[in-house]
Parts: C-alpha cells; structure tokens; sequence
C-alpha cells in the first residue's frame, strides 16, 4: 500500500486577508497572529505522523511561506478556482486538511492513512457541518464540484454523494474548528 501525503491547505497569514471571522474578536493583526500560530500546530503535527507533506499555498510567495515554516514541507500552488477546483486537483492518495482544527494530532492523521488500507475515502467531520479532513486513495473529484462550501450542509453533502458512489468512507471521530472568537474557548494558548 502507497502510504498517502497530507496535504494542508494554507494561506500566508496576512493581517486581513485569513480568518476573517475572527477580525470581530480580535482585530486583523490578532486573526493573523491566530492564523499563524494554527498553521505553525498543524504543519508540526502533520510532520510528527512520519507521512509526508505538502502545502498547498495561496497569498504570499514561495519565498515568504519558506520564511515562516523553514526547508520543511513540500510547497504546491493552490492555483485558480474555488475551494471545489483546488481540492480537486489533489492526486490520490492524500489527507487534506485545513489549518483550523487544533485537534487534528499525528494519530488522527496515521488513524486515517490506515483506514484508507481498507477503505477508498476517510472523512473527519467538524462541529459546524463541514469537514476537517478527506482522504482518498481513488480519484474523487464529484465530491468538490458544485458544493455550497463554508455551510453547515457541506458534511451531509459529502455523504450523500459518497452514498450515491456506493463508497462507504471511514468516518472520523467529530471535532471542532476555529472560525469564530468563541472557538478559541477551549484553545488560549492560540489566542494572540
């Protein structure tokens, strides 16, 4: 079995351009430095699986992203589109996640690439009615196109469709993400 990458979306965290739901509670300088500080936990997280990985970037250069994470990972322009067009450019086998669920830790991401050993996509659904992380080790495109992102529909979507595939994914464990200033509630050491 060819062991999948995780692959982490992320955007160069730019005081008012990431996070913006957090600019409320926080200011813009805050829900960058909050952005930062989360994309630093996952990226570390994700190498602490032993998996590769790569990131899938957006908002700032090659350059910049190497500033802020070092000879690390493997750096990919997200490129044009939707959230819809740039996930479904993601070769199988791959673990997408974002940059926003402080409780994704390397044994959730090794309990993923394990499960596509047997199963061809594994899902880790979020509080909010998304996903805060995919895996497939088969091409899956129909899962991204024409999708409502950032609703609290985009889960039950997902297992529609898989359903009408005939896939039955592994399912994750339920977690939350971090999009409002409540969110951080139960994660300080992330506030700015």
């Amino acid at each position: 079995m060819q062991f999948p990458r995780i692959v982490i979306f992320a955007r160069l965290p730019v005081a008012g351009e990431c996070k913006t739901r957090l600019i409320p509670g926080f200011g813009a300088e805050g829900a960058a430095a909050i952005y930062r500080k989360l994309l630093l936990h996952t990226v570390r997280q994700a190498e602490a699986s032993g998996l590769p990985v790569e990131l899938r970037i957006t908002g700032g250069s090659e350059t910049q992203f190497r500033a802020l994470l070092g000879d690390g990972p493997v750096l990919v322009e997200q490129g044009d589109g939707d959230l819809g067009d740039k996930l479904a450019r993601v070769a199988p086998p791959a673990l997408i996640v974002g940059s926003d669920c402080p409780a994704v830790i390397p044994n959730l991401f090794i309990a993923a690439a394990t499960a596509l050993a047997e199963r061809d996509v594994v899902i880790g659904p979020a509080e909010d009615g998304g996903y805060y992380l995919i895996g497939f080790n088969r091409e899956v495109s129909f899962l991204f196109e024409d999708m409502e992102w950032s609703t609290d529909s985009v889960f039950a979507e997902t297992m529609a469709r898989l359903a009408r595939a005939q896939i039955a994914p592994a399912v994750l464990p339920e977690l939350a993400d971090v999009d409002e200033p409540e969110d951080l509630a139960d994660w300080p050491e992330f506030r700015p």
